[in-house]
């Protein structure tokens, strides 16, 4: 069953208001952040949103954000999202915790960079890549975007930070939602 673009507000606006794992904000505050450091960075719409909604796995988790377990949030929205958003969205959700792993393994001292939760979340997610993972890795569609993603995904923690509302992001939503595969099939 898909979401809505309304059940996607809704999600943000609701589950969105709990703490953030281990990190000092909100779920909602997190992904209100990263999309405007997307957005700041000159990223696509499509990777904007893929900012925006990339731990909208843990909103649909049985039991939400732990971070005592992997609970592959990652691939947990997918089939929600599937066929409401293109794959320029969805891949770089679905290869952002991979992304973590790889800059683990390909940038020396990026491990430091991690917040303690994030280093935690990485231990329960398998660790840094092996060097062959890596290239595996970055020779996929939307590992670049997946990449940067992740980048915003490590700075977009900063309590009280100003940000655009979320109905700005969904309106982004909504035009990549009624993107042309959409017109073809109303």
């Amino acid at each position: 069953m898909a979401l809505s673009l309304e059940d996607i507000a809704h999600l943000l606006a609701t589950r969105g208001v709990n703490q953030y794992g281990r990190e000092a904000v909100s779920q909602l505050e997190h992904a209100l952040q990263c999309a405007q450091w997307a957005e700041k960075s000159g990223e696509t719409p499509a990777t904007v949103a893929a900012a925006l909604l990339h731990d909208l796995g843990h909103l649909l988790a049985p039991g939400g954000d732990t971070a005592e377990q992997d609970d592959l949030h990652q691939y947990m929205a997918l089939p929600f999202l599937r066929g409401l958003l293109p794959d320029a969205v969805l891949e770089p959700i679905r290869l952002h915790v991979d992304a973590k792993r790889y800059l683990c393994t390909m940038e020396p001292g990026y491990w430091e960079t991690l917040s303690p939760a994030s280093q935690h979340s990485l231990v329960l997610q398998g660790g840094p890549f092996m060097p062959k993972e890596a290239m595996q890795f970055a020779a996929q569609p939307f590992a670049q975007e997946a990449i940067r993603l992740r980048r915003y995904d490590d700075h977009a923690k900063v309590p009280g930070l100003a940000t655009q509302p979320l109905r700005y992001y969904m309106a982004g939503l909504e035009r990549l939602a009624l993107g042309p595969e959409a017109a073809l099939v109303h």
